[in-house]
């Protein structure tokens, strides 16, 4: 997603209200790191921050981390015209995912937070 952002042509992915859940990779190899070290982790894990967003909210931060508009919309048609049903499932339907496992066995998030994360990203 950086490169139209860096250009200045960023923006939401159709509606912009699907949530979106993501993880610093500091926090994705913290997460994995801490599964095979803490005895209590097992089954599956959720490896994302603790707080998912809606895209048109990140889409506004990572305009505001890359000092750059962000009001150039991706429309739900052109999606499907170039991926078809893939579309919906990937990118205009969201999940809001949590790391509940991770949080409940003591895992510390250095990232929890969006702004914090494409802070230290975008440097």
């Amino acid at each position: 997603m950086m490169t139209p952002f860096k250009f200045g042509a960023g923006g939401r992915i159709g509606s912009g209200k699907q949530w979106m859940s993501w993880v610093h990779i500091d926090d994705a190899i913290g997460l994995i790191l801490h599964a095979v070290a803490e005895p209590r982790m097992h089954g599956a894990i959720n490896v994302t921050a603790p707080a998912a967003v809606r895209n048109r909210d990140f889409a506004r931060q990572l305009g505001r981390a890359l000092r750059r508009p962000a009001f150039m919309p991706l429309p739900a048609f052109a999606l499907r015209l170039l991926f078809g049903e893939m579309a919906d499932e990937m990118l205009l339907d969201g999940q809001r995912v949590s790391p509940k496992l991770a949080e409940a066995s003591g895992y510390k998030f250095r990232f929890p937070d969006l702004k914090s994360a494409l802070a230290a990203i975008v440097r």
